[in-house]
């Protein structure tokens, strides 16, 4: 029986086939195939958060289908092939659980995310030489992830805020440089840096409070959705116009229910 791994490699090889083949996925190559990676790693969140399983093991295929599409087009290339990409992987696995597939101990889940950390800097090392303990942090992570990811690079070197506080502190001094600018009438760049900092610095606080930034922002996001179609079914019900007083209002009733 075929294995069902076999069959989709199978799948995807007929359809970049250059004779007869789909014509959108013949012209298709790694960058036009990087936006569709992405998004179906982010519905395979989406699915995560919403607690639907079976959106979960369909989303998960999506994005198998992804890893497949890239590695057909190495092969195609002469690069590498699927089998490569899973025993590269594996082999990484085992490396970086010696705990589990070695002989070193390992007692806390703490201690395992600091040797983690130390078996990736020694393979960027290997690997290039790296100079910088911000080297390898991927340039098309999202901004807010990449922000907590590089700030967690320099805290290894000692570069960090003591605690929670401290950063508190350094958000509401950006909030001020960005209130100075805002009443100065600045440049639109000039006011675009302080919200950069600004946003970095709730990055940093997220790091220190051991929260993912980018989940915090996405269920304020889903919370503020939730509750303004509420507002929107409201003020229909109501008659209610664009005025802001009275949608306030309903938000504010929109809230109390949920409390």
């Amino acid at each position: 029986m075929t294995r069902p791994i076999d069959r989709l490699l199978e799948i995807m090889a007929r359809l970049r086939d250059p004779e007869h083949g789909c014509p959108w996925d013949i012209e298709q190559d790694f960058a036009t195939i990087a936006p569709y990676t992405i998004e179906e790693a982010y519905e395979v969140a989406d699915a995560i958060e919403r607690g639907d399983i079976a959106a979960l093991k369909e989303e998960l295929g999506d994005l198998l289908l992804q890893v497949v599409f890239h590695a057909r087009m190495a092969e195609e290339a002469g690069h590498f092939v699927f089998d490569d990409v899973a025993a590269a992987i594996a082999d990484k696995m085992v490396r970086r659980h010696p705990h589990v597939f070695g002989d070193a101990a390992i007692r806390s889940v703490a201690a395992q995310n600091e040797a983690w950390e130390a078996h990736k800097a020694a393979e960027r090392q290997a690997a290039g030489g790296a100079e910088s303990v911000l080297d390898g942090v991927a340039l098309a992570l999202p901004a807010l992830l990449r922000a907590a990811k590089i700030s967690r690079r320099a805290a290894r070197i000692g570069f960090d805020w003591p605690d929670a506080a401290s950063v508190i502190d350094k958000i509401e001094e950006e909030i001020d440089e960005l209130e100075d600018e805002i009443d100065d009438e600045a440049p639109k760049a000039v006011i675009e840096e302080e919200l950069g900092d600004l946003m970095f610095a709730v990055a940093n606080l997220a790091r220190k409070l051991d929260i993912e930034p980018e989940t915090a922002l996405r269920r304020a996001t889903a919370k503020f959705e939730r509750r303004f179609r509420e507002v929107e079914t409201l003020a229909r019900e109501r008659g209610i116009g664009p005025d802001l007083d009275e949608l306030e209002d309903l938000w504010e009733e929109v809230k109390a229910k949920e409390k």
